[in-house]
């Protein structure tokens, strides 16, 4: 196996997900050690999938897709024919009737009956109205819908649920989450889409297709980690505690374990760690200034709830979404109708999703009143009956999705100019860069980062090393 001989050559990568995964294999492509470090038991992070007697189910669900050609070349080379293709078909569950999702106009409005409708139409109508006489700052989340839909479809279809996502109202959430996750829809362009028919004009909100590993998204990890295996490695159960810097480079991740710290220097540190966690390791430790701004910055955290069901199938859609504060979950999803490896013949499970604070109720309840809450709630749905479960399980994500509250820049610009100083640092990834990226983002995150290092020389590290940190950071 060709290694380095002095492991201060080597490059260590902070997270096993798909971001450092993804850097680590083109760096061990390019023929550069590589050291990845892994606090969980598995690599994938959020992105990975879990066996249990015969059934496989995802954190949550992951459709795959991409206009970037360099991704889809780079998957499609990493997985060869395990990808398949899957329709997607969503709906939102509210007062008991479904609605599509992404929003159609004709469902959207004319399944509130006609006085909302009408009262719709006119809200969103005299909306654009208004802006054309007073382009008011759209600074929230609230904002940005009520500008592009109008406040009646705001509250009857994005308030309750975005409110239950985040733990936030509304108006105190950055419009930056949803203008990433939902770019350039409205209900003009929704509208626009419903009479033209196709599947969005390559919009990724509006896509009505997507690829999938069969055996589920954990496959893109661990194909990624056997790539890197063959001249790196991937060290798992690796919990970072400490990593020691000279004000100027990082040199060397201690991490926490059984027995004695273990030491693994480096030429190069890749992290895509929770920014917030990645301050609070330096040592010695950053200045208060930059704590205080960490202690600003939130993720949001995740426990699902598998359920296995005695029956071929529960659903036809590939994702569920529950407004409604009184469900528990925010999110259905049911593997099987994603890929039919995910259950063995004749069986399926429905995958819920909690959104959650660390601390809460709903992160320290036991697996048991989980559990039986989840299947309760789903049996009143109609999803299921009680006596089809035949197993379950569930599994706590902590930093699961950043949150973006209104002002939430100065902290992180602070965090940034910190982290600018380190030459030899490289930030990048959803939960790394603090940035909602999609699955095809994080990928190309990786392998740009990646190409990044290879193509640094001397030259580059006599700049400037808060500006070279900052153009890293934000690249």
């Amino acid at each position: 196996m060709d290694r380095p001989t002095d492991p201060k050559d080597r490059i260590v990568i902070l997270g096993g997900g798909l971001t450092g995964l993804s850097a680590g294999l083109v760096l061990s492509r390019a023929g550069r050690g590589v050291l990845v470090l892994e606090r969980d038991p598995e690599v994938g992070g959020l992105a990975r999938t879990i066996a249990r007697g015969g059934f496989r189910f995802d954190l949550g669900g992951h459709r795959f897709f991409t206009k970037d050609e360099k991704v889809a070349a780079f998957l499609d080379d990493l997985m060869g024919g395990e990808l398949v293709t899957v329709p997607r078909t969503s709906k939102i569950l509210l007062k008991n009737r479904y609605f599509d999702y992404p929003l159609r106009p004709f469902n959207a409005l004319f399944g509130l009956g006609v006085p909302t409708t009408i009262r719709s139409l006119l809200d969103y109508a005299g909306q654009r109205i208004a802006r054309g006489f007073k382009k008011t700052p759209i600074v929230s989340l609230e904002d940005w819908v009520v500008d592009r839909f109008g406040r009646t479809l705001f509250d009857i279809y994005f308030k309750e649920y975005s409110e239950k996502v985040w733990g936030l109202g509304c108006e105190r959430i950055c419009m930056e989450w949803i203008d990433q996750r939902i770019q350039g829809l409205s209900l003009r362009r929704a509208i626009k889409e419903a009479f033209l028919g196709g599947s969005g004009g390559g919009m990724a909100t509006l896509a009505d297709r997507f690829l999938y590993p069969a055996r589920g998204i954990g496959r893109i990890a661990e194909n990624l980690r056997e790539g890197i295996e063959r001249n790196g490695k991937v060290l798992t159960d690796a919990r970072i505690g400490e990593l020691r810097h000279d004000g100027l480079r990082l040199e060397r991740a201690v991490v926490d374990g059984p027995g004695s710290p273990r030491d693994f220097p480096g030429e190069e540190f890749v992290s895509t760690l929770p920014l917030t966690s990645l301050v609070n390791m330096l040592c010695p430790r950053p200045p208060e200034d930059v704590l205080r701004a960490a202690a600003q910055l939130r993720y949001r955290d995740l426990v699902i709830v598998a359920v296995m069901l005695n029956r071929p199938r529960a659903t036809d859609q590939t994702w569920i979404y529950v407004p409604e504060r009184s469900v528990p979950f925010g999110r259905i999803h049911e593997p099987t109708n994603w890929s039919g490896q995910m259950a063995p013949a004749g069986k399926t499970l429905l995958v819920t999703e909690h959104f959650c604070w660390r601390g809460d109720d709903a992160w320290r309840m036991t697996d048991e009143r989980l559990i039986g809450n989840t299947v309760s709630h789903l049996a009143r749905l109609g999803f299921v009956k009680p006596e089809e479960v035949e197993d379950a399980a569930v599994v706590r994500v902590p930093h699961a999705y950043p949150v973006f509250e209104v002002g939430y820049e100065k902290s992180y610009r602070t965090i940034l100019g910190c982290l600018g100083r380190f030459e030899n640092l490289h930030v990048a990834g959803r939960t790394g860069a603090f940035k909602y990226l999609n699955m095809d983002h994080v990928i190309s995150a990786g392998i740009d980062t990646a190409q990044r290092i290879i193509a640094r020389t001397p030259a580059d590290l006599e700049m400037d090393g808060e500006d070279a940190g900052m153009a890293e950071l934000n690249a």
